[in-house]
């Protein structure tokens, strides 16, 4: 026969077995086409960022650094600054404004994050007053501005346009607000009993993003999160003197602050791995740990190449810290400040030694911390992050008060270093955090809290797989690339953290495998450190850096929630002597495929595992295995550990007669 003819009777013997096919599983769902079908990146690869997911030879981002002063007065709770913003537009474009976030307005009973987000708030405040804007060209020429409030973002219209590639002017604001007593704006004031807890978070007037995506980047602040640019802060925060301040960067005038007992303890905590008090249950209240009475005093603040600052402040806080250990010989320093009811061993006794052992697994895994100081603050924000500072509740104590730090302070890599979009985005911020997060939990303590869980749609029902597949069989469940406000609270952990992790999970330790997995994922975060990484950036550099197609599981698992089913449908002798092997049928039933083991189970109780590549599914619904031995077999499994999100383990396994 020719070449066409030989063409012609195999396209005519395939058809021929097609019936026999959609017979033998007409209650597939899978199709090949659909699953494998050519994947369309979310965001186009252009000289900004390029197919690589690299930044590529044209990329810019802008950057805003900060000069704050402000002071916090407790007795009327209101918090006044002034703030100097140096904005440097690399852009090639022409500025004609600048968008601030003013996220104080979320306190507003007009707030739109007020309504559908969840509960009413039970408490408002008057919002952010902006008293006044000023914008200060190259020549140091102050010209008034004029600006429009619009929810949580304020509009500053410049007197002259600011020039792209460098172009440069400081912005003057002056403001103040009331600290609200709900959480939810990540400011709030709490009480104790021995003097109330300020935790001051998004707390000054920040510049919004301008970037290659979408130009201003404006989306109010409902309740998600964060997008910010980096640059670095100087800020000065004035308080009464009896009051303690732990706040982002490193403290520059502990002279001014601090007792000689408290400066000497502090100089000890930087050499010691042991936990120092700086300031002990017995001295808090006591005029002589406070090096000044009456009046005020100002701390002084500095961070370097940070997206955000910021701090805490009390009479009430004890305060406690140890050196870090970090890569190459370099230190820096844990903190903790909680009140004397959050004390003791089993609570935030042990928090400085938790925050120091994370901080300390996650630079020798992933990159070293790059900060002068760690701190956890204690309040009522319950668990909350932010550059060098987390806020985590007063009242955790054990467990959960070792997932919180582990997991707040996570959020150094992502997304305070790895600068993703939280506020679209959220899974690339608390679903990395969390996947990093499993890994920390094994390495503790020999795996004390292990396994890391973070789903609360179905809590304590079966390993890490089995919860996943419950939530893939909701109708309901939002992807993960789901606008973030636009996700119900119901699924927000769930499938921003949970899902979104146990993808990368997959990736690892099922599909891509750690030894081509974890050095890609280390390149990715010293790649795209203090930038801003889309979806698309992530998905092409770990295909590009790992050698592998992925679009079908980006697909799958990140844009839809597809419901993952094999299953093994017989078992036969090859030609029915078990000499010559045993030919073994499995199925793909659903949408979702995924790399798989089979093992076999022979008479004489030994095991061989045999690997079902996801490339298996490209061409076929089912696939014959064949498998060379002289033994019996007694049975066949697929995922005898239980790895996979199979939504039917029912038909997983078939056992010889």
């Amino acid at each position: 026969m020719n070449k066409f003819t030989c063409t012609l009777a195999a396209t005519l013997a395939a058809l021929l077995a097609l019936p026999a096919l959609a017979a033998d599983h007409a209650h597939a769902t899978y199709d090949p086409l659909q699953t494998f079908a050519p994947y369309t990146y979310p965001q186009p690869a252009n000289a900004m960022r390029d197919a690589s997911g690299r930044p590529g030879p044209a990329f810019w981002q802008n950057r805003a650094d900060y000069r704050i002063e402000a002071t916090l007065e407790p007795s009327t709770r209101k918090l006044s600054g002034s703030e100097v913003i140096t904005y440097t537009n690399h852009s090639p474009d022409t500025l004609d404004v600048l968008w601030l976030q003013v996220e104080q307005n979320r306190y507003r009973k007009d707030a739109r994050g007020a309504f559908g987000g969840g509960k009413f708030p039970t408490e408002f405040t008057s919002g952010e007053h902006i008293r006044s804007v000023e914008v200060e060209d190259a020549g140091g020429h102050r010209r008034k501005a004029h600006w429009v409030v619009s929810d949580t973002r304020m509009q500053v219209t410049l007197p002259t346009a600011l020039k792209g590639h460098g172009g440069r002017l400081k912005l003057h604001v002056s403001w103040d607000y009331t600290v609200p007593g709900e959480f939810g704006g990540r400011t709030d004031v709490n009480a104790n009993r021995q003097g109330d807890i300020f935790e001051m978070a998004q707390w000054y007037p920040r510049m919004a993003v301008y970037d290659d995506l979408r130009g201003w980047d404006t989306q109010p602040y409902l309740n998600s999160e964060f997008y910010l640019e980096y640059g670095d802060f100087d800020y000065r925060v004035t308080v009464p003197s009896d009051m303690l301040v732990v706040g982002s960067g490193e403290l520059l005038n502990p002279q001014d602050v601090l007792t000689a007992t408290e400066r000497k303890r502090l100089d000890q905590a930087r050499h010691s791995d042991a936990t120092v008090t700086i300031r002990s249950a017995a001295e808090v209240g006591d005029p002589a740990s406070r090096p000044k009475q009456g009046g005020t005093l100002t701390w002084h603040f500095a961070m370097k190449n940070s997206r955000d600052v910021a701090f805490g402040a009390s009479t009430a806080y004890i305060w406690d810290a140890a050196r870090i250990n970090l890569p190459d010989g370099k230190t820096a320093l844990a903190m903790s400040a909680y009140p004397v009811e959050s004390a003791g061993d089993k609570a935030w006794g042990v928090a400085t030694q938790d925050l120091k052992q994370s901080v300390e697994f996650f630079s020798r895994t992933y990159s070293p911390y790059p900060y002068p100081v760690a701190i956890n603050e204690a309040g009522t924000a319950g668990g909350m992050e932010y550059p060098g500072i987390t806020f985590d509740h007063k009242k955790a104590a054990g467990a959960v008060l070792r997932m919180l730090i582990a997991h707040e302070i996570g959020h150094t890599w992502f997304p305070m270093v790895v600068g993703s979009n939280e506020r679209r985005d959220a899974w690339m911020d608390e679903g990395f955090n969390t996947f990093v997060d499993v890994y920390e939990a094994e390495a503790f303590d020999g795996g004390k809290y292990a396994p890391k869980r973070d789903s609360e749609y179905a809590p304590g029902k079966g390993a890490p797989a089995e919860q996943i597949a419950a939530i893939l069989k909701d109708a309901a469940a939002p992807p993960p690339m789901t606008l973030a406000d636009a996700i119900p609270e119901k699924y927000r952990h769930p499938i921003t953290y949970f899902k979104a992790a146990f993808g990368l999970v997959l990736l690892r330790e099922e599909i891509i495998g750690p030894e081509r997995f974890d050095p890609a994922f280390r390149r990715y975060i010293a790649t795209w450190s203090y930038k801003h990484p889309s979806p698309s950036d992530f998905f092409r550099f770990m295909e590009s850096d790992t050698g592998g197609d992925l679009g079908w599981f980006w697909r799958g698992w990140y844009e839809h929630n597809w419901q993952f089913d094999m299953a093994v449908q017989k078992a036969a002798y090859t030609n029915g002597d078990y000499h010559k092997g045993v030919d073994i049928t499995v199925a793909n039933l659903d949408q979702l495929v995924l790399p798989a083991t089979l093992q076999l189970v022979y008479d004489d109780g030994s095991k061989q595992d045999v690997r079902v590549p996801w490339e298996t599914w490209m061409q076929h619904r089912s696939y014959a295995i064949h498998v060379d031995g002289t033994r019996k077999l007694k049975s066949a499994t697929l995922d005898p550990a239980l790895a996979l999100p199979d939504s039917d383990r029912g038909n997983n396994s078939f056992a010889m007669p």
